[in-house]
């Protein structure tokens, strides 16, 4: 492997934003702060006491400094497969299939200057751009008197696939930034659903980004460096990792598995379908805000299993709570993964084959009413006041509009599904996902711009 192109720039402008930064810290922490607000501000939230002089304006400046958007600190070794392009109509991570890996962040923003989000969207953009392409972030990163632009971890390491994936929720068109006008009429905070057990701190956040990789360490790098340059505008409010199994553990590529052990995303609508994307995912002209079209708006449920009390259920309770087999995946009744529901069929004693409160019947319905699912397994170990594990499913689905989507379908099945006995839902959180950006633009721009 190539020795990795270094160069460092200092500059008198980088200096004075990294003193600027020094002193905010400063005033930040003067303040009579209660500990939620301490554990925020240092990032205990999920990622760590970020350190170091990676925030908005330093990234900033030292772009300005170097005199492009972005410098490329690596050799282009990584050029090929590996790089899943940035720019483009669309925000990748999408309809993108699956990474291994994923690591979800919500941010909640300190700033009430929509000149500073604006700045802010503008670093995120540089460093998203640099951290797909597998390239170190910043320009400052081997000067022993300066904290490095970028922390390193992934240094060597290919893009992995990774997408960042970025999006406002409902919060970030309150009255703080004058944007209420521009906020899609129906875009709001899920309602609430029968059985939900909602814990704040896996609910809601001003923006997200949703980091997924074939490598976990890459993943994770770009949401900790993210989080790093949005230090003085914005604090995560939660972040959540996610699995399912890796390429390597199949290279037939099949549809993964949850931790119940079924096939999740069978019925998922064929992403290589342009029509059928415009139909069930992309805001097209006549859907909303002009601002959106070519956006779309992710849900996220964080859905804890009864894992203990699954394992003691019998393999014929199982496959009826998912009205599907659970070696094939297919249809009770079937033997093809992706055959159609035949709701209708019945046995010979006139009893429907596959039961009409299952997990399949109630998800498809009539069939009508469509989204994109791109979930993932989680595992946080064991929660210490149960002895369980703390384990389940980190659900996300794109769609054009949540209510007529997401939410009908949600409602359906918080009411009747089987499989409400084996999990509770733990965490909830919707975001407008912007549009694709391209080169010489940034995230946001046709909302802010």
């Amino acid at each position: 492997m190539k020795k990795k192109d270094r160069t460092s720039r200092e500059t008198p402008a980088t200096e004075s934003v990294l003193s600027k930064d020094a002193s905010k810290d400063q005033l930040l922490f003067d303040k009579k702060l209660s500990r939620r607000d301490m554990l925020r501000l240092t990032g205990a939230s999920g990622l760590g006491l970020l350190l170091g002089g990676g925030g908005v304006g330093s990234i900033l400046a030292a772009r300005k400094a170097a005199g492009q958007p972005g410098q490329a600190l690596s050799s282009p070794q990584h050029a090929g497969a590996d790089i899943i392009p940035f720019y483009g109509n669309h925000q990748a991570g999408i309809i993108t299939p699956a990474q291994n890996f994923l690591c979800f962040a919500s941010f909640d923003l300190t700033t009430t200057k929509l000149s500073e989000v604006k700045k802010l969207l503008e670093a995120w953009t540089t460093a998203a751009a640099a951290l797909t392409a597998g390239t170190l972030i910043g320009s400052v990163n081997d000067n022993p008197n300066l904290p490095p632009a970028d922390t390193g971890e992934a240094d060597g390491l290919t893009p992995s696939k990774c997408t960042l994936t970025f999006g406002a929720g409902p919060a970030f068109f309150d009255s703080r930034f004058g944007l209420a006008a521009k906020r899609p009429a129906s875009f709001t905070d899920l309602p609430a659903f029968t059985g939900d057990s909602l814990e704040p701190q896996w609910c809601g956040g001003d923006l997200c980004v949703q980091a997924c990789a074939d490598d976990l360490q890459v993943a994770f790098h770009a949401i900790r460096n993210l989080a790093r340059i949005a230090r003085g505008t914005a604090v995560l409010r939660w972040t959540q990792e996610g699995f399912q199994r890796t390429g390597s553990a199949d290279p037939a590529g099949g549809t993964p598995r949850n931790l119940l052990g079924f096939k999740d995303g069978t019925g998922n609508p064929d992403v290589t379908d342009d029509a059928e994307m415009r139909s069930v995912v992309w805001s097209g002209s006549g859907d909303g805000p002009a601002w959106i079209n070519g956006g779309t708006y992710l849900a996220l449920r964080r859905v804890r299993f009864r894992i203990e009390v699954w394992d003691r259920s019998t393999l014929s309770d199982q496959e009826a709570t998912f009205g599907r087999h659970r070696q094939s995946g297919a249809p009770i009744g079937a033997r093809d993964e992706f055959a159609e529901l035949n709701l209708e069929a019945a046995d010979a004693s006139g009893k429907p084959v596959i039961p009409p409160d299952s997990h399949s019947a109630l998800a498809h319905g009539d069939g009508s009413v469509k989204m994109l699912r791109r979930s993932y397994s989680y595992s946080s170990g064991m929660d210490l006041k149960t002895g369980q594990l703390d384990a389940g499913l980190v659900f996300i689905s794109f769609q054009k509009d949540l209510v007529k989507q997401f939410v009908s379908i949600q409602q359906r099945l918080s009411k009747n599904d089987r499989l409400n006995k084996y999990m509770v839902h733990t965490g909830s959180a919707v975001f407008a996902c912007f549009p694709g950006v391209r080169e010489g633009g940034y995230i946001g721009e046709t909302l802010l711009g």
